[in-house]
């Protein structure tokens, strides 16, 4: 739109040059008319191209700054994971998170099947195969967490802020609650700086290759889900914790 109205502004105003240096300005002063045209054509290629790459720089910028969130969250949904594998829940607790990561110890299980004999009744027994799970040792969360900046994973980067975590359960079927996770933060505020009318229609994003929303959301309060809402090529090279 505002290419446009710098084309119209560029046609009106040379049209108007035109009409002066004909009717109205000496011969003598021609000269100066067309300088000042030369240097207004330079201007309104440079602005015209400027707003022609104004969205392609916002992209890049965009994905370098959506990456770092991302590899953030990424970090948070392991830890999660990770402390409800040893503790059976979710923590809203960031600080909590982190403590675990560096105190915390994963089970090492050992299944064997063994026999064991039941009576069914009269007299009669039989034998039966029954699994049972051994704990053989134990291994430190941190380990998994060596190469991750797990510390700093709370803050927003490019921000003074920090994320957020929530916690809930969904009833996945009846009678049966299933701890759930979010972390979500506004796309204004990773964007904040950039052109408003263009973060403004990022956060309208109905997906494709683009977020989803206004938001930048990995799990969710409202079904089961460890998932971020980010297109696959924001996920190259990753390899979750604990899979």
């Amino acid at each position: 739109m505002i290419t446009i109205l710098i084309i119209i502004a560029g046609i009106i105003v040379t049209a108007l040059l035109a009409y002066a240096i004909v009717n109205k300005i000496p011969r003598k002063f021609h000269w100066i008319i067309s300088v000042v045209l030369v240097v207004l054509a330079i201007f309104l290629v440079y602005k015209i191209n400027f707003e022609i790459q104004k969205p392609v720089t916002f992209n890049k910028e965009k994905k370098v700054k959506y990456q770092k969130v991302i590899n953030h969250l990424k970090i948070i949904r392991d830890a999660e994971v990770a402390y409800k594998k040893v503790n059976g829940k979710y923590t809203a607790d960031g600080n909590e998170l982190i403590q675990f990561i560096e105190n915390g110890k994963f089970a090492i299980t050992q299944t064997r099947n063994v026999v064991e004999t039941i009576k069914v009744g009269g007299g009669i027994t039989k034998d039966i195969e029954v699994r049972v799970v051994d704990t053989v040792g134990y291994e430190d969360v941190l380990k998994s967490f060596a190469n991750s900046d797990y510390k700093n994973m709370l803050k927003i980067p490019g921000t003074n802020e920090y994320f957020k975590i929530e916690i809930g359960e969904v009833e996945k079927i009846i009678g049966l609650k299933a701890p759930v996770f979010e972390v979500k933060v506004d796309k204004a505020v990773v964007l904040k700086g950039m052109d408003m009318n263009l973060i403004k229609q990022e956060r309208e994003a109905i997906g494709g290759e683009e977020i989803r929303g206004e938001f930048i959301t990995i799990g969710s309060l409202g079904e089961v889900s460890e998932d971020g809402n980010w297109p696959p090529f924001y996920d190259k090279g990753d390899k979750k914790i604990n899979e």
